[in-house]
């Protein structure tokens, strides 16, 4: 019996709670949203914004002062007990001075599946192996995972959430310290998992890759300012309120765009980490390899070179005269 499910079906399900620290600081206040099966859902906020709180608030690792947390139409503290919920750590979380290979770092996704002495089977094998194929690491299955680069231990991860076979899977800044090939890797390894019926929740700094995967997004600052559809929700007004207006916003069109009479723009949004790129007269935000029944699909394009070197220079200039 396939375990893919209904992509209308409920995810995750936040409803209304606040978070406080033991020392009384509020973490997280009246935060509300729903991520539906079968989706990636961006979670975009400043740092300190709330991101990880949120997180820790999923998986249990904080008391949530009021409000509820579901996951899969269950109580999260139920959902949690059993293999429903995968979570991949930013590295900075991670000890890798601790001597474990890749293969046992991705067998750990494996022990829900196992009784209390933890003896792999076959089937624990095998589904160690599959997960370290899809992300292209097999061949490093017996490495050190200290020895690894950046990119290497965020797939060791990634492969381990996968040999879990979670309907649920988070990711704390999957993209920090990657090299481009390795976050295009990702990326397309999500979309195939979002096609196979799992939620994802994704939280991440790179306003530019957003919209090429993130079917759905949530904006957040202490609360959640806006979620839903990425093309709704993913407006410049809507991250200025996000990021405390630090943008820097260009329409780029005619002669500063391409050398030909096309009337079409260019949106640039800028972070000064990566910008955020909108193409069409109506700017409008599309995702890639976005399901058949959403509502925007194209492919993934790339900025017109003429259009990266003139939003580079206006960005720059514009810095340098704020600095003066």
């Amino acid at each position: 019996m396939s375990n893919k499910l209904n992509s209308e079906s409920s995810g995750i399900k936040v409803d209304n709670i606040t978070v406080a620290y033991r020392n009384g600081v509020i973490g997280l206040r009246d935060a509300s949203f729903e991520i539906p099966t079968g989706s990636i859902a961006a979670l975009v906020g400043v740092n300190g914004s709330g991101k990880s709180t949120l997180f820790k608030a999923i998986m249990g690792f904080v008391p949530v002062r009021k409000g509820s947390v579901k996951i899969l139409g269950k109580d999260a503290k139920l959902a949690l007990k059993g293999v429903n919920v995968a979570y991949v750590p930013q590295a900075e979380e991670v000890d890798w001075n601790f001597p474990v290979l890749v293969e046992d770092v991705v067998m750990m996704g494996r022990y829900g599946h196992m009784n209390f002495l933890r003896i792999a089977k076959t089937v624990d094998k095998e589904a160690v192996t599959h997960a370290l194929q899809r992300v292209g690491m097999e061949e490093f299955r017996k490495r050190q995972i200290g020895e690894l680069s950046g990119g290497q231990k965020k797939r060791v991860f990634l492969a381990r959430a996968l040999a879990q076979e979670s309907q649920v899977i988070l990711l704390d800044e999957p993209f920090t310290g990657v090299d481009v090939k390795t976050e295009n890797a990702i990326i397309d390894l999500l979309a195939a998992m979002r096609n196979e019926g799992k939620v994802m929740l994704v939280s991440t700094h790179n306003l530019g890759s957003v919209p090429e995967f993130c079917d759905r997004t949530i904006l957040i600052n202490r609360t959640v300012l806006a979620h839903g559809l990425t093309s709704d929700i993913f407006t410049q007004e809507n991250l200025e309120k996000t990021f405390g207006g630090v943008l820097r916003h260009f329409i780029l069109g005619g002669k500063d765009l391409h050398d030909d009479k096309d009337s079409r723009k260019l949106t640039v949004i800028t972070d000064d980490e990566r910008p955020l790129v909108l193409y069409g007269n109506d700017n409008e935000v599309k995702t890639k390899n976005a399901p058949q029944n959403a509502s925007k699909t194209v492919s993934r394009k790339k900025t017109p070179t003429k259009a990266k070197s003139k939003a580079k220079t206006k960005t720059k200039t514009k810095t340098n005269k704020a600095r003066k």
